[in-house]
């Protein structure tokens, strides 16, 4: 073998995905393990390595002041989020509580778990806030150091529309911009996956990085190939809705190379049946679930 050819197979590899070699079945904890901890928060990160998961999914916005942080809502979230003076907040006030117009040192002031959320009965009570990635990544890795765990994956969703720009969040150029600095500069994108219902961000991702994961999440009935289309790239992974996965989807994928990996499964049998179609991870909201599998 010329020495041209060793050198063109080694640049080959450090381009493939990060997720090229990893576990046979990914564990992931869906917002930390929001049927247990507070969604989104440093404590139900905590908690999913203490129960095995292997990969801690997590989703994305960013401040008034341009810090990336943790939330799935926009807004403060009526259903489980207390104001800095300790009060509820009723379902008509939410969008006065935008992320994107407020500093972070004003989010961070806002209890999202004395309340719980009465959605999930099992989900621990305790106050707690809305962190930034940046100090998730920080806490987590040191945890896992502590505890002799295994370093985790991250799969960070970003939290964007095309309605919702320069409104809700910043423009995808922007957005993207942020979380990778932060990405680079922790030196973890080989163990990261960006997932998004927004191709958008998943092109920008796949333009900048293309050696990143990314993951095409899914909630229509569309089907593969025509989903496919929305991108120009193949994804690392094709994440729909568990009730949309088939025997048939997962050949499919499973024939271009793409893992699957359905959201978000919360009853054991639904797993069980799940990894008979032979996916490649589950996410859960209860992590407690994998043990047996």
């Amino acid at each position: 073998m010329t020495l041209r050819c060793v050198l063109f197979l080694l640049g080959l590899l450090t381009t493939l995905p990060a997720l090229a070699q990893t576990p046979s079945f990914d564990r992931q904890g869906h917002r930390g393990c929001r049927g247990l901890m507070p969604e989104n928060t440093i404590p139900a990160m905590r908690k999913a390595l203490d129960l095995g998961v292997t990969t801690l999914e997590m989703d994305v916005l960013v401040s008034q002041d341009k810090q990336v942080l943790l939330s799935h809502d926009p807004y403060m979230n009526a259903a489980f989020v207390l104001t800095p003076q300790g009060q509820p907040l009723r379902k008509d006030e939410e969008q006065q509580h935008r992320l994107y117009g407020l500093p972070y040192a004003e989010i961070r002031r806002y209890d999202v778990g004395s309340l719980g959320n009465p959605k999930f009965p099992r989900q621990q009570k305790l106050r707690t806030y809305k962190p930034l990635l940046a100090e998730v990544i920080d806490s987590v890795e040191a945890y896992a150091r502590s505890r002799h765990l295994p370093l985790p994956r991250y799969n960070i969703e970003t939290k964007s529309t095309p309605a919702g720009d320069d409104v809700l969040h910043p423009a995808p150029a922007e957005f993207v911009q942020l979380l990778l600095s932060i990405l680079v500069q922790k030196g973890i994108q080989q163990r990261v996956i960006i997932q998004s219902f927004d191709p958008r961000t998943l092109e920008l991702v796949h333009r900048r990085y293309p050696s990143i994961a990314t993951a095409m999440l899914v909630d229509n009935k569309l089907g593969w190939e025509k989903n496919l289309q929305r991108l120009s790239f193949r994804p690392t992974i094709y994440s729909p809705a568990y009730a949309l996965v088939t025997a048939e989807l997962v050949a499919a994928c499973h024939q271009q190379h793409v893992q699957v990996i359905p959201w978000t499964v919360n009853s054991a049998t639904a797993i069980e049946q799940l990894i008979r179609l032979q996916v490649d991870g589950i996410i859960t909201d209860y992590p407690d679930l994998f043990t047996g599998f």
